[in-house]
């Protein structure tokens, strides 16, 4: 499965290969891999059903759709008809009877669904060792985790298991796996992604996003997923892009050689590149975005069982986390002497407008298409002793906060976010490019992701 998507649905069109094929394909070499525990549920039935109507399609001459019985894989948060959505905590369980907005639109595209992935519980958490249904593994190197939430599907596509597939992003959830694993990632504004049919975890920050091995990929999927058209060509001798600090400061060695690399293959192809500082910017996101992000764990959480699983309350589900982080973080931030006053949620929530003019004015300021940095400012860490802390730099630090330090920042302002491997360390880990633009500019953030990774993979 190392074709592109947009290939293989090619391939099936013209006939050269048949949905059946690749869905048996898929199927093989996620039991072969099945020691990475990407997936919560495995469709096989339904897949191989699915694939079989579309090459019965095919056969009388009608339209297979644009995705064409390719397989892709769901996270286990997004409801797909007839499927468990359980967004990895045992406490939910639901078989979902339609698939949400989103995953219908690629299935009307005639995509096929083999699977719901494995995520870190409840999606709040950046290594997706889920206690529940077992620890993500990088495909890259298995002792390693992936990243998180969204580390089962980034998992699948980097294992070659499928194509692409989709992932939710709240405070990097879809961006930072996907640059842990050398997969592309991309969270659209906040806002614009329906997210019907989506286990909340903080409505104002979240939104589903899709993954792929390219932007190419991650750009056709976008667009169906949001009915909108695909990204004009941009080049780089075009590009005016802020290196944004304090995100490219306090890197490893690796990701610091990386990310050098990458600026520097930037300047040779053209683009003009100018350091900018969103120190301002970033602290006040950090100041609001706990507020924030504890009261919405409680109440959209809350809402959601009463309208799905009334007969759970959130005090149920809360003991029946499995996961010690997320445990800790629900009993004492979300229901405990740590939960934000309604008074904080309001006041924070009344900050978000003032930020977000606060980045658009620097982005105008210094005429900046986007801003670039590290999506991660660490490679990924061996699974095992990782729960809580990591090294970076010989100090040790915490898990959660040295992982969402870069990005986090994003869904506060609204923007959106595309992060596109760029190398690896010296130990062959991962590094991820993290570019961010202007809110609703989600179609030139794909055209400089396609720009750029056309220019990194050339120069």
């Amino acid at each position: 499965m190392e074709r592109a998507l947009a290939e293989l649905a090619r391939m099936v069109r013209q006939g050269e290969v048949t949905a059946s094929t690749l869905v048996d394909q898929a199927l093989r070499r996620a039991d072969a891999h099945a020691a990475l525990n990407a997936f919560i549920t495995l469709d096989r039935d339904g897949a191989r059903a699915k694939a079989r109507r579309i090459d019965e399609t095919f056969a009388k001459g009608d339209d297979v759709g644009s995705l064409a019985g390719v397989p892709i894989v769901v996270k286990d948060n997004i409801d797909v008809a007839g499927l468990r959505t359980t967004a990895g905590t045992p406490g939910i369980d639901l078989v979902a009877e339609q698939s949400a907005p989103i995953v219908a639109r690629l299935e009307a595209a005639k995509a096929i669904v083999i699977g719901k992935t494995n995520m870190h519980e409840l999606a709040f958490g950046v290594t997706s060792n889920n206690a529940a249904y077992g620890a993500v593994r990088n495909a890259i190197d298995p002792t390693r985790f992936p990243g998180g939430s969204s580390g089962g599907t980034a998992t699948a596509i980097a294992a070659g298991i499928v194509s692409a597939g989709l992932g939710t992003d709240t405070g990097g959830s879809v961006r930072q796996p996907a640059a842990l694993c050398s997969v592309v990632g991309f969270r659209p504004t906040t806002g614009r992604v329906d997210q019907e049919g989506v286990v909340p975890s903080i409505p104002t920050l979240d939104v589903a996003g899709p993954m792929a091995r390219t932007v190419a990929d991650v750009a056709i999927l976008n667009a169906i997923m949001n009915d909108s058209p695909l990204p004009d060509r941009r080049h780089a001798q075009s590009l005016r892009l802020g290196i944004a600090s304090p995100q490219a400061e306090g890197l490893s060695t690796g990701v610091a050689g990386a990310f050098g690399a990458a600026v520097s293959r930037l300047r040779r192809g053209g683009a003009t590149l100018v350091d900018v500082d969103l120190s301002a910017i970033v602290t006040a996101c950090f100041e609001i975005g706990f507020s924030i992000g504890f009261h919405e764990m409680n109440s959209a959480m809350t809402a959601f069982l009463a309208r799905y699983q009334p007969q759970t309350s959130l005090e149920q589900l809360v003991d029946q986390i499995a996961s010690p982080d997320v445990k800790a973080v629900y009993t004492t931030s979300v229901l405990g002497e740590g939960a934000p006053t309604d008074t904080a949620y309001r006041e924070a929530i009344g900050r978000i407008g003032e930020i977000r003019r606060d980045y658009l004015r620097l982005l105008g300021d210094h005429a900046l298409d986007a801003v670039i940095f590290p999506t991660a400012p660490l490679e990924a860490q061996p699974i095992a002793g990782s729960e809580q802390t990591v090294m970076l730099n010989g100090e040790t630090v915490s898990t959660l906060e040295t992982y969402i330090r870069n990005n986090a920042s994003t869904g506060v302002y609204g923007a959106p976010g595309l992060s596109i491997p760029i190398g690896k360390t010296g130990d062959g880990l991962p590094v991820g490019l993290e570019i961010d633009g202007r809110p609703d500019g989600d179609l030139d953030i794909l055209a400089i992701g396609q720009c750029i990774e056309t220019l990194l993979a050339t120069d």
